[in-house]
């Protein structure tokens, strides 16, 4: 950890020799801070620059001697109690982190490069986990007590918080923010890092324009979201889109766009509106392509339905660890809709709404890549057909721990490539696998029966 992210000692010598309690000096130097300054004006108007100076001015009051290191130090954890997120606000500031997840007092998690390590930062105690809490939801006028554990809420930056305390949590209460990426990424940038390549880029960038529905399926912190961001970027301008997200994360480039959020329950249990209420009323905004954050539930039903009734070019996530695990979940999801369909219509549903599955991966390295790109080819009996159009093989583990493998095209041909040349995209064999001699040869073997 940098020096940016980590405590000072709770005990330490002065430049004279006497030993300071740094927890101790730190309260009263919060608490003097807080009596000096006019309640009538609120610490954000104030200032986070003159706060500094009226905390430079009790500190010299104290007579401590701490070398300046340490003293700025103490300043910025002060200020950061006052003004930002406590002990996590150097977690917040550091852009190569991209999870938080606080255990407990003394256990603070990060994600950085795919890796989850152990943080050097720590709370004093539950209580001020708690205080923590309050901060982040206080402003947008949610509320957690035994009555209501759990609570989801959005910094203003964006990044999405999830809090549980007691009684649920049975250790003292968690926080886990997923950090929201101020940069977008693009494609160019996912072909140079290895989660993808040029053909994969070039044969989405074809599936997006040529309205067809697509689901991104992967395990938790895959990079489901991020990937949506990016095949949202190929839809082109004049086409309406609205979303649909729990939290609002999606980053579109376009203009002509309605961006909608689920609403939790009133205090009262009353007034919640879910993503399901999103969606069927979405269809009637004339929306040109839906784009769903995440389905969870019986809205995947609805989702299907719009798919296949004119609401081509529709974009999806949905947790699963595989092309065919995503199937099952979409019928798992389809039957909470309550309306008692048999499964094979189920089937027959997802079989003619669904193009594409795209299935993106966290590897054990912390790397993120597109492992699997399916074509559902319909029904065969009571199954839906699945083709893999591209697949990542693993070759082994490097001696750094780096996973060597590569995504290779299957040499199939998708049945829709109609569908892509009539939206004007010809691509040519080699994306696919296929040299133009296979192509010839497949032709007179054809001839010749």
């Amino acid at each position: 950890m940098s020096d940016k992210q980590s405590p000072p000692p709770q005990t330490i010598a002065d430049q004279r020799g006497q030993v300071v309690d740094l927890r101790k000096v730190k309260s009263f130097l919060t608490n003097a801070l807080m009596r000096s300054t006019d309640f009538e004006q609120p610490f954000q108007e104030l200032g986070r620059q003159a706060a500094y100076q009226n905390l430079a001015q009790i500190y010299t009051k104290t007579g401590l001697q701490l070398s300046q290191k340490l003293r700025e130090q103490l300043f910025r954890e002060v200020l950061d109690e006052l003004f930002g997120y406590g002990p996590l606000q150097a977690l917040l500031d550091d852009p190569k982190i991209t999870e938080i997840m606080v255990n407990g007092p003394q256990q603070v998690y990060v994600e950085s490069k795919g890796k989850v390590a152990k943080s050097e930062i720590t709370f004093e105690n539950n209580e001020h986990v708690l205080r923590l809490i309050d901060r982040i939801i206080a402003p947008l006028g949610r509320r957690v007590d035994a009555d209501h554990p759990t609570v989801d809420a959005r910094l203003p930056d964006g990044s999405r918080v999830n809090a549980v305390i007691p009684p649920v949590a049975i250790d003292g209460p968690s926080i886990t923010i997923r950090k929201f990426c101020k940069e977008k990424l693009t494609v160019k940038q996912l072909i140079e890092f290895g989660s993808m390549t040029e053909g994969i880029a070039e044969f989405l960038q074809a599936c997006v324009v040529a309205r067809l529905n697509i689901i991104i399926s992967g395990g938790t912190g895959s990079g489901k979201t991020t990937f949506l961001n990016i095949l949202s970027s190929f839809i082109p301008d004049e086409d309406r889109i609205v979303t649909i997200e729990d939290a609002a994360e999606l980053q579109l480039q376009q203009e002509h766009v309605v961006r909608l959020e689920s609403k939790p329950p009133n205090p009262d249990g009353q007034g919640a509106v879910t993503i399901r209420d999103l969606v069927r009323n979405c269809l009637r905004m004339r929306p040109e392509r839906i784009i769903v954050g995440e389905v969870r539930g019986g809205e995947a039903l609805d989702m299907l339905q719009a798919m296949n009734t004119g609401h081509d070019g529709s974009l999806t996530t949905l947790h699963a660890n595989t092309s065919r695990d995503a199937i099952s979940r979409l019928e798992t999801m389809s039957l909470m809709a309550g309306l008692d369909l048999p499964i094979k219509v189920v089937r027959e549903q997802i079989a003619s709404a669904v193009d594409v599955i795209i299935q993106q991966t966290r590897l054990r390295d912390g790397s993120r890549k597109i492992t699997q790109v399916t074509e559902l080819a319909g029904m065969e009996g009571d199954k839906v057909v699945l083709t893999d159009i591209f697949k990542f093989e693993q070759t082994g583990i490097s001696v750094d721990g780096k996973v060597i493998g590569e995504i290779k095209p299957t040499g199939m041909r998708p049945m829709f490539s109609t569908r892509l040349e009539a939206a004007g995209f010809k691509l040519k064999p080699e994306v696919f696998g296929l040299s133009i001699a296979e192509i010839l040869n497949s032709g007179r073997r054809s001839s010749n029966r």
